[in-house]
């Protein structure tokens, strides 16, 4: 007899949504099982059942795994309802027939490391903070980071009441000229704005923002704006971690 496995697991390894997101649409109560509306988080499926979503039948599709050189000025979304550009613009049309989605988010005004996938499991592993996934971004921020104030990023900053991990901090260089530091800081969260926050409480501006590692992936060799497929050693590696 076939295996029952949860409506959302099931959305989520055919693309439509991370499993968080597939959650969200059965309780607004767009997706149907062999034609009724479901509603309840635990429904379990077969693979034989009919399962739509807004009235589309969903198909599991083969897993494809990308890295995007994010620039700044574009959404980390699927769509906008202001027209706002996405960092779907920057895919191609055949791309994004596979019903890809970003893993996790860069604000607007922050460039660098964006994994684009299709596989929610995959997504749901690298953005659970508790498997400590580093994330790894160079920060011109104005003014003079002393080391005492490399401690204190180090051993965590209290963010809305609660302390960030630790993160890794190294001072990359002075400009003297203009009057900045470019600082190396990893971390292994993801919460809103958390770097520029990081630095906010501690009286600094982040000027320029960058992420040159997701997870150990990184843009080495690309444009901004470029895209590229994962290499089947860098999938296992994720999947690894």
């Amino acid at each position: 007899m076939a295996e029952e496995i949860r409506l959302q697991k099931v959305m989520a390894s055919c693309g439509v949504a991370s499993r968080r997101a597939s959650e969200k649409l059965i309780l607004e109560g767009r997706v149907t099982v062999n034609g009724k509306v479901v509603t309840e988080l635990g429904t379990k499926v077969l693979p034989t059942d009919e399962v739509k979503v807004d009235d589309k039948l969903i198909v599991k599709e083969d897993k494809v795994y990308y890295v995007l050189y994010k620039p700044t000025g574009y959404l980390t979304t699927v769509s906008d309802d202001r027209g706002r550009r996405t960092v779907m613009d920057l895919m191609q049309a055949e791309v994004k027939k596979n019903r890809i989605f970003p893993i996790g988010r860069l604000d607007y005004d922050t460039s660098g490391v964006l994994l684009m996938t299709n596989d929610g499991q995959l997504a749901n592993r690298l953005i659970n903070s508790a498997n400590n996934i580093e994330k790894e971004y160079l920060a011109r921020i104005n003014g003079h980071l002393s080391l005492e104030l490399v401690g204190k990023l180090k051993k965590g900053i209290l963010l809305d009441g609660v302390m960030t991990k630790p993160a890794q901090v190294f001072i990359e260089e002075y400009d003297k000229q203009y009057g900045t530091t470019l600082v190396r800081i990893t971390i292994t969260e993801g919460k809103n704005r958390q770097v520029r926050r990081m630095f906010e409480s501690i009286g600094f501006e982040v000027k320029k923002l960058r992420r040159v590692s997701f997870a150990g992936i990184t843009c080495e060799g690309m444009s901004k704006g470029e895209y590229r497929m994962l290499k089947p050693h860098e999938v296992k590696k994720l999947y690894s971690l």
